[in-house]
């Protein structure tokens, strides 16, 4: 598994504004490094005579406009519920992730278009220096990428994530492009293409990721049911509660970076209304406090044996 962001706690230990917090400051980190390597990129791609180069150039921007989309999509999922939004906005979130994930199947398109243009006109062979070029940006970006996917994971949100494999396709586009940038300095007369070559491969690649992503993020919308340790969470939190005789449903809806539950609670039929209202409220409050991304329980008593 991949490593998680240092000093991020866990998703069960903060709540979606500071869930909301993490996943901002990881894609503003996003944001800075990928201008900054656009720029390297596109000036050593043009200067070197290499269009893989030039196209991963592209992607970082793709992933600098992918990046603000993040931001707006946790922004707003973090938004507190008002009238026309009573269960909030949290469905922002994925449908963030749905925005950036086509975004990267876009340019993935866009780069396998270029790509084969470029292998049918001949042209120049790529510089040499290129590749040491390419050698930081693999560093740089699998190193964000380790860090933003841990902390997508931490906050467990779909659109941080996807923005994580931004990082890492990128950081396979430049792998690649060194290798077709070494094939074809090596191999000199006839090779020239060999980044090209390297880009069209690696389009492929990002494209399969950019689909790979696109699911999770409309199963969420779907209201796909979460990970079973959180329907286990919920289920021994409420077991615990003093008056509570068993379980007989219970449902977990993930909205954004939040969580909803539905509860069918069964206690001794012979309690009062108000007991049973009492203890519906003792098992709100404890499954609340367990998880702090729970931020409203459903809870409906019914008589042991119904």
């Amino acid at each position: 598994m991949t490593s998680t962001a240092a000093g991020a706690p866990s998703p069960h230990n903060h709540t979606p504004d500071a869930a909301a917090s993490y996943g901002i400051r990881s894609s503003l980190a996003g944001v800075l490094v990928n201008m900054l390597l656009a720029a390297v990129k596109a000036i050593a791609g043009i200067l070197g005579n290499s269009y893989a180069l030039v196209a991963d150039a592209i992607e970082s921007a793709f992933d600098v406009a992918s990046s603000f989309v993040v931001m707006g999509g946790l922004k707003i999922a973090a938004a507190p519920p008002d009238e026309d939004h009573p269960y909030g906005h949290g469905k922002a979130e994925p449908l963030a992730a749905m925005v950036v994930a086509v975004a990267l199947c876009t340019a993935a398109i866009g780069i396998a278009i270029q790509s084969t243009r470029e292998i049918v006109t001949p042209h120049h062979a790529p510089a040499p220096f290129t590749l040491l070029v390419l050698v930081l940006v693999v560093l740089v970006k699998e190193s964000m990428f380790r860090y933003v996917v841990g902390v997508g994971r931490k906050v467990a949100s779909t659109a941080v994530q996807t923005d994580a494999w931004h990082h890492r396709s990128d950081a396979l586009t430049s792998a690649a492009a060194f290798v077709g940038i070494g094939v074809a300095l090596i191999g000199g007369k006839g090779y020239e293409s060999a980044d090209d070559w390297a880009a069209l491969l690696v389009a492929g690649v990002i494209f399969t990721n950019g689909v790979r992503l696109l699911v999770p993020a409309v199963q969420e919308v779907m209201d796909r049911a979460p990970s079973p340790e959180i329907e286990e969470l919920v289920r021994a939190t409420a077991e615990r509660v003093p008056g509570v005789a068993g379980l007989d449903k219970c449902k977990v809806r993930k909205s954004g970076l939040s969580y909803f539950v539905d509860l069918h609670v069964e206690v001794d039929g012979a309690l009062t209304v108000s007991q049973g209202h009492h203890i519906a409220h003792m098992v709100k409050d404890a499954v609340c406090a367990a998880n702090a991304r729970v931020v409203d329980v459903l809870v409906h008593i019914e008589p042991v044996g119904h």
